[in-house]
């Protein structure tokens, strides 16, 4: 083998590293944000402080709802400590149609892409969606689908509907 073989390297290309969650100090955190409370991503409703005590922390106490399962959750920290904080994102599509195996087909409008990965949500929303799904397809009423991600889950989260 010679020296330049040697030496050569090889990398692997993965993705840009972008993460699904950034640290937070629980003292930072806010009402109408969001925190990950059992690797779940939530939107807080409510926190309070208690001061400190014999054992030197102040505590927060967060209650929080999951934003995909709308489950309350609660959690108890440290103030000084980190939590992790979900990147939450939401982006609009128009609502094309929905298939027999109970996916959405969305269509971006700014660039004119479709996807059918998204299921139709087990919630009023997807009740909303299933009732207008025969106007969707026939063209009668115009249909916009909030998706919401966070930590690689992808929901749902909202349905407007104009008629046309």
């Amino acid at each position: 083998m010679s020296d330049d073989a040697q030496h050569e390297h090889t990398f692997d290309s993965t993705d840009a590293g972008a993460s699904l969650v950034t640290p937070m100090q629980c003292s930072a955190l806010r009402k109408n944000g969001y925190v990950c409370i059992k690797s779940r991503p939530c939107k807080i409703v409510d926190m309070s402080t208690s001061k400190t005590g014999k054992h030197g922390h102040a505590k927060v106490h967060l209650v929080a709802i999951d934003i995909f399962t709308a489950k309350k959750l609660e959690d108890l920290c440290p103030s000084t400590h980190n939590m992790d904080v979900p990147i939450v994102k939401t982006d609009q599509y128009m609502l094309m149609s929905v298939s027999e195996d109970g996916y959405l087909n969305l269509m971006d409008e700014s660039t004119g892409a479709t996807t059918e990965h998204i299921r139709v949500p087990d919630n009023e929303v997807g009740q909303k969606i299933k009732d207008a799904a025969a106007d969707i397809e026939a063209g009668n009423v115009e249909a916009t689908a909030t998706i919401t991600s966070a930590m690689g889950e992808q929901h749902c989260t909202k349905c407007d509907l104009k008629d046309v």
